[in-house]
């Protein structure tokens, strides 16, 4: 935008209940394809407050990177999924991003100990903000799932949204154990 250019913000169309896909097909804001793409854009936001929360320094800057591809790579999803299906699609996620996700989660779980019970979200903010984004992507993968069970839809994009909460969960172990905060352990109730 130039200079002096003056944009607003809100447009006033989706005040009556609507809201417009890629490529202007108007749908209810409470539809599927909604609700899906609208939890990817939380759950982006999500990784953004966890890039926020990790410590200054350059021993962050791989994880720094593999985050910015994500978050590319899960507005590639929302865009997908809010794109109507007889119309072509601008990001396509592939099965090399499902790979792609695989292969750095085997990396991240290769650097950690096992486990041997249930943890509990939390340790470091920033770890526990990936624990939240984890959530969120779930949240998004079942939306995903109501969509395709309407409609056509990539299938890479399910595939794509349950490595991820897999990739987010691991790497949320990862920054918490490098900082020295691991995350609660659950242990059988012993009644105190």
């Amino acid at each position: 935008m130039g200079e002096g250019t003056n944009v607003r913000i809100y447009t006033r169309s989706g005040d009556k209940g609507e809201t417009s896909l890629i490529h202007g097909v108007r749908v209810p804001k409470h539809a599927a394809r909604v609700e899906a793409y609208g939890t990817c854009d939380e759950a982006n936001s999500c990784i953004g407050l966890a890039l926020a929360l990790l410590p200054a320094g350059p021993e962050w800057d791989e994880v720094r990177r593999q985050l910015a591809v994500v978050q590319t790579k899960l507005f590639h999803v929302g865009a997908e999924l809010a794109t109507p299906p007889d119309k072509p699609v601008g990001w396509p996620i592939g099965d090399d991003d499902v790979t792609n996700l695989e292969r750095q989660i085997d990396a991240l779980d290769a650097q950690l100990p096992p486990l041997a019970n249930f943890i509990l979200p939390g340790g470091h903010p920033a770890g526990a903000a990936l624990h939240v984004a984890r959530t969120v992507v779930r949240r998004a993968e079942r939306a995903a799932v109501r969509v395709a069970a309407e409609e056509a839809i990539n299938p890479a994009v399910v595939r794509y949204l349950n490595r991820l909460s897999d990739y987010l969960f691991v790497l949320a172990r990862y920054v918490n154990q490098r900082l020295g905060r691991p995350e609660p352990t659950l242990h059988a109730d012993d009644g105190t």
